[in-house]
């Protein structure tokens, strides 16, 4: 038998698959996955943030607007590339074009298409997060070395949405219902998660609705490491890592089975 059956190379070959498949279409995801970020954190930390009060910085923890929106800007951006990764190139792959079918009539199992896709996702969002943490650095608005860390504390964050909603596109045979997942999922966690703003500042019922959310859980991690502040509530932080490391965990396990399922039902 090749090297082709190993489950480890049979994972890698659609990692690389993926990969080929990226290097073609970079361009077109440069400006979404890089240059809107930095815009983003350019209008609001500079631009908006020159109008927030020094007064106001109490409620911020004590720092300047920017210092305070780039982290999680960070995890925001991680959960938006995630989801996009984890709805049409997902769903492409099983009905569209078929590839992943193509992927399974080798000795490819659908364990391994659906282990190579969230090894892609981890690079992916690897690579994204660590050209917006370097940016971040160049602002000025990290104020602690543990700003590294933040990296894998936003694909963390990433990967809890990106596994879910990759079992959930392994169901689909349209993309009707990915709109609603951006619009009534995505948009509202990046708005009301706490990147904008302290969740200290919502209703009471809001404040625990938020804690649900995974992208509270991130901006909270990628926040405390950009401060240096983490540590100072080792427990916290705990809880923060280990929703994440759950959801990413089962979300992946249903993923492998929609996806097994899927394909053995052609």
């Amino acid at each position: 038998m090749t090297s082709l059956a190993h489950p480890r190379s049979s994972a890698g070959r659609v990692f690389e698959h993926r990969l080929m498949q990226y290097r073609r279409t970079f361009r077109s995801s440069i400006f979404t996955s890089f240059l809107s970020p930095v815009m983003f954190l350019t209008a609001m930390g500079l631009g908006l943030g020159a109008f927030v009060s020094p007064e106001s910085s109490a409620a911020l923890g004590g720092v300047p607007y920017l210092v305070f929106l780039a982290p999680g800007l960070l995890a925001a951006t991680a959960m938006q590339s995630a989801s996009f990764e984890a709805t049409f190139p997902i769903m492409g792959g099983l009905v569209w074009s078929k590839t992943f079918h193509a992927m399974y009539a080798t000795p490819i199992s659908p364990r391994d298409i659906a282990l190579g896709n969230m090894a892609w996702m981890i690079a992916r969002l690897t690579l994204i997060c660590s050209i917006f943490t370097l940016v971040i650095i160049l602002f000025g608005a990290a104020q602690s070395p543990l700003i590294v860390l933040a990296i894998p504390a936003a694909v963390l964050t990433g990967m809890a949405f990106a596994t879910p909603i990759s079992a959930f596109s392994a169901t689909q045979k349209t993309p009707s219902k990915f709109a609603a997942i951006f619009r009534f999922g995505i948009t509202p966690l990046f708005l009301f998660s706490g990147t904008f703003f302290p969740i200290s500042s919502l209703p009471v019922v809001l404040q625990g609705l938020a804690w649900l959310t995974p992208l509270f859980h991130g901006v909270a991690l990628t926040r405390g490491l950009s401060l240096g502040t983490l540590f100072d509530d080792p427990v916290a932080a705990l809880i923060h890592v280990t929703y994440l490391t759950v959801l990413a965990v089962v979300g992946g396990w249903f993923m492998i089975r929609n996806i097994s399922r899927t394909l053995v039902r052609g």
